[in-house]
């Protein structure tokens, strides 16, 4: 499971191995226009795996907060080569900019400042800490981001962390002509393209005889997206898609390589994208104390089929819309309850938003498309998911002197941003 259905919740949650709620990263996706980001308090596996000496590489879309502050560089990272939000949205002209930016169409940087020049889509391209191309290219992105992991795995003479995040395939998508089938769906394309870049990875590895001693990790941050991009994918036979706490926005793909020591096969328990900071702490060698409460649990043992997951439940959250910090859905073992129902596809509509009296409850095993509702049948499962979503919720504390550790809360939009 993505520990959430959208992608700035969910890439918080995999750096820190904790429920978006706790570090307040779960209202919504951080914007452009967006004063905060991942809280500066919070502990990243880019922090913990740098301490023992690994360099950290973090490229691709971050979308953890612009501003300075919360960028990938004070977060345990290295380096940074990428864009700093979604690619739908464009640039902030408070944005530091580097002496050798390079401005495309026509733009300068006056006109970058200009507040009434801002356009949908023209994404800022950082390294570091910097913009270093506006607007970016957007049909070469995919590629330089592959061309840049690369370089940065063949300059390492340390263990090394690369988070390589491809924005694609949220829209809009643009690929080079070279990348496009026309047998294919633009969708399709992308996911070629992404398929492509893995493949590219893997052989480098190869290349540097270092793939016995490499975990790579694919995975996505939430469902395919069926309110904004009708021909985004589809998560069949799961309910639902990106946006809602429903199996299709939060059970996505997870592939897990790593010659002779994972033998090819398929694991059939739970796991979360929150359970990867454990998971590469252990395999680092690395112990970890804090005071706070994590929800990462190690997959180690079973990646190398020596015991079962140690997880046996997942809560699912709301965002956006209120009831904010609610738990939608919790499940254990096989059993899922709803104690809300999001009704597709009015994600906007605060009205769509129901709680159920009566919790729905669905087999997961026999019913991964929730279809069947079995709470009448089964009352004392239903109470037992409800104390666990109960005690849970006791839970949820503050990050230790944290002023960030609050909902997100939305600001109008500046003038600039209209």
């Amino acid at each position: 499971y993505s520990a959430s259905h959208i992608c700035s919740p969910s890439r918080a949650a995999l750096l820190t191995g904790q429920y978006p709620i706790r570090t307040g990263t779960d209202s919504h996706v951080f914007f452009e226009w967006s004063a905060e980001g991942i809280p500066t308090e919070s502990t990243t596996i880019a922090e913990v795996l740098d301490q023992k000496g690994y360099n950290t590489y973090c490229v691709g879309k971050w979308h953890l907060g612009h501003r300075e502050e919360y960028l990938p560089l004070n977060h345990g990272f290295d380096y940074f080569f990428g864009i700093p939000y979604s690619n739908d949205m464009r640039v902030d002209p408070e944005m530091k900019v580097s002496e050798g930016v390079l401005f495309r169409n026509e733009m300068t940087l006056e006109k970058m400042r200009t507040k009434g020049n801002k356009i949908d889509n023209w994404i800022p391209l950082m390294q570091g800490n910097e913009i270093v191309e506006y607007p970016a290219d957007q049909t070469t992105l995919t590629n330089r981001y592959i061309n840049k992991s690369i370089e940065l795995i063949k300059s390492d003479k340390k263990p090394f962390f690369l988070l390589l995040s491809h924005h694609l395939p949220h829209i809009p998508i643009y690929l080079p002509d070279s990348n496009k089938d026309p047998e294919l769906s633009l969708y399709s394309n992308a996911i070629s393209a992404i398929d492509l870049s893995v493949g590219k990875i893997l052989n480098c590895l190869r290349e540097l005889n270092i793939e016995k001693n490499t975990l790579v990790i694919f995975t996505s941050d939430n469902g395919p997206d069926k309110i904004f991009n009708q021909n985004g994918g589809d998560a069949s036979p799961l309910r639902g898609s990106k946006f809602f706490a429903s199996e299709g926005g939060q059970k996505v793909p997870a592939i897990f390589w790593w010659p002779t020591k994972i033998r090819p096969s398929n694991i059939d328990c739970l796991g979360s994208t929150l359970d990867f900071f454990s998971t590469f702490a252990n395999l680092a060698k690395i112990q970890t104390q804090f005071n706070y409460e994590l929800d990462s649990y190690d997959l180690t043992s079973t990646l190398l089929h020596l015991t079962p997951s140690p997880r046996n439940n997942f809560f699912y959250f709301s965002s956006f819309i209120p009831p904010r910090g609610e738990i939608y859905a919790v499940r254990k073992n096989q059993w899922k309850a709803h104690f809300f129902t999001s009704l597709e596809p009015e994600y906007y509509n605060k009205n769509s938003i129901i709680e159920n009296l009566h919790p729905l409850l669905f087999n997961l095993n026999d019913d991964p498309g929730e279809n069947r509702n079995l709470s009448t049948d089964y009352p004392e499962i239903i109470e037992e998911l409800r104390i666990l979503a109960e005690n849970f919720k006791k839970s949820i504390t503050p990050i230790p002197s944290s002023k960030y550790n609050k909902k997100i809360h939305f600001q109008e939009r500046p003038n600039w941003a209209k």
